[in-house]
């Protein structure tokens, strides 16, 4: 029996380093994806249980390796969704609210309209839409003409009072802040000096609480496998996540639900026409007809080795967003570097990032229309 869980990461005034690839220690993104949040996960998961316990769990995932021993499982033991925000708001006179971001999904929802040029431009920035707004137009009625009002109304720099606006959507940005602190590099050498900046997150922590949030589903219930991974997360937090950690960086604690708050239950039990990622997503091979008429964009990942500090292999995944008409699934892709790997026998061990996939059911706008 399929279990699904939320977890919510609580960073108070603790800032973040989020770094890309190709992005430089100035810029930093303001939350983290699957695979990062899988790596750093499993890493701390194999610190506190040892190594034949994390290969022992990494042998229920599939994998794509071209020397390791492939998984036949059919379904990983668990599927974990990028980190999202929250924002958690109180009234003076209500309870406190709690509103999820979710990436909008790279088709339009149902009842979209084909003239949409007053306020295209409006409905493109909105890159993740409070949960009751992605309820609504892509599980419920769909885009209304109040939607559309409304989306004109923002367009022409007017104040708006509906139902968008309400809901938190128009709000995203005012969830955190970007920073950039002065620092400097002391060559061990030289002693030669380099100053630079680092951009750090700061989630709201005063009059509002904002935070990261992410999904979990384990496909078959594991109490003890729940158990564990909730241990190596409170571990996580307290090591921290991301970058500039030996500054304190990252640091976070962690609510973990396991009954799904509403409306989230209905959320992943709605009937839907297609699905949408809210992970990344990797496998091989990918068909021809896997992608026709789906809606995607690529992402490059890549990243350091701290151990050995060396570079992983870089792999193309698809991002969240992605609409797929058949249910994507992924694996462990194989990205150890070729240097630590000689003669098809690892030096050390596999390095491994997860292509795992974790969707949502969507109804969208015919294709056809």
């Amino acid at each position: 029996m399929s279990s699904w869980k939320l977890v919510k990461l609580n960073f108070g005034r603790n800032p973040v380093h989020f770094g890309r690839l190709g992005i430089g220690m100035e810029e930093t993104a303001e939350r983290v994806q699957s695979d990062t949040l899988f790596s750093a996960w499993v890493s701390n998961y194999a610190r506190l249980f040892g190594k034949a316990k994390v290969e022992e769990l990494l042998e229920r995932f599939p994998k794509y390796s071209k020397y390791a021993k492939n998984s036949n499982q059919e379904s990983p033991a668990v599927k974990i969704s990028s980190t999202f925000i929250y924002r958690q708001t109180e009234g003076k006179t209500t309870e406190p609210k709690t509103t999820y971001y979710l990436p909008r999904p790279m088709e339009f929802p149902i009842n979209y309209p084909e003239n949409d040029l007053d306020f295209f431009k409006t409905y493109k920035k909105q890159k993740y839409l409070p949960l009751e707004i992605w309820r609504r137009w892509y599980q419920g009625e769909g885009f209304t003409s109040k939607d559309k009002d409304e989306l004109t109304e923002k367009t022409k720099n007017k104040q708006t009072d509906g139902n968008l606006n309400k809901s938190g959507m128009f709000d995203y940005g005012k969830t955190y802040e970007i920073n950039k602190h002065p620092k400097i590099a002391v060559d061990r050498i030289t002693a030669a000096t380099n100053f630079f900046h680092t951009g750090l997150v700061q989630f709201q922590w005063e009059n509002e609480i904002s935070g990261l949030y992410f999904l979990l589903n384990f496909p078959q219930k594991d109490e003890k496998l729940e158990k564990e991974l909730k241990a190596a997360l409170e571990l996580l937090g307290e090591e921290g996540l991301g970058g500039e950690r030996s500054s304190g960086a990252g640091r976070f604690t962690i609510e973990w639900l396991d009954r799904l708050p509403e409306p989230w239950d209905k959320v992943i039990k709605s009937p839907g026409t297609h699905n949408t990622l809210i992970s990344l997503f990797w496998d091989s091979p990918i068909t021809e007809n896997f992608i026709e008429n789906a809606a995607y964009e690529i992402q490059e990942r890549g990243g350091w080795i701290g151990d050995v500090n060396l570079r992983r292999k870089m792999v193309r995944m698809f991002t969240e967003g992605s609409v797929f008409s058949e249910q994507p699934q992924g694996k462990l892709v194989d990205v150890t570097p070729s240097q630590l790997i000689d003669g098809g026998k690892y030096k050390f061990h596999p390095v491994y990032r997860s292509g795992i996939s974790l969707t949502l059911p969507i109804k969208i706008k015919d294709i056809a229309q």
